[in-house]
């Protein structure tokens, strides 16, 4: 994993476990053209897709939510009922008012929404890392406008101590559409 020098820092962050995992699949990108990226198709596989009723035949498909699942899972953390969208985060874990380390943000976008992880924030926008954003695992600076809900998970023993608000600089373009 190669960050980008101002999330640097995020490699030596010890928790929470859903951004290690997150982090561990940074860079991971769609395959142009009509092949697809085998990670991404068995991430669909590892978490029960099919069963579900979504087909993941190709990257294609919009992945931010399963990208959220294949973490959480990984993490060792309950899923929602649909995992792979987006939006069904919006009821996961516990509401809370500001966002913090590794909460999960859902936003609201044209055609549907959009789910990641908080790394930080500078005045105008979150620091998100998700899956499909500009087509791969990566950090995205999102509109705070667009947020929908932020989400704190339920912590099988105790909430990390690293977990807290990160005001990061303002650097980078906005995302507008993540699909």
């Amino acid at each position: 994993m190669i960050l980008p020098a101002q999330y640097s820092w995020l490699a030596n962050e010890t928790g929470p476990r859903i951004l290690r995992e997150a982090l561990k699949l940074y860079g991971t990108a769609e395959t142009p053209g009509p092949a697809s990226t085998p990670a991404i198709l068995q991430w669909a596989v590892e978490v029960g897709a099919k069963r579900l009723g979504i087909q993941y035949k190709d990257d294609a498909v919009a992945w931010c939510g399963l990208f959220m699942a294949v973490c959480a899972q990984r993490a060792g953390l309950d899923l929602p009922a649909i995992p792979v969208r987006a939006l069904s985060w919006v009821n996961y874990g516990t509401p809370v008012a500001k966002p913090m380390l590794g909460d999960i943000l859902v936003f609201t976008r044209k055609g549907g929404g959009h789910v990641g992880l908080y790394v930080g924030e500078d005045d105008e926008a979150f620091h998100v890392l998700g899956g499909n954003q500009s087509d791969r695992v990566c950090i995205t600076r999102l509109v705070k406008d667009r947020l929908t809900a932020t989400r704190r998970t339920l912590w099988k023993v105790a909430q990390p101590n690293n977990v807290r608000p990160i005001r990061l600089a303002r650097g980078g373009d906005l995302s507008h559409n993540e699909a």
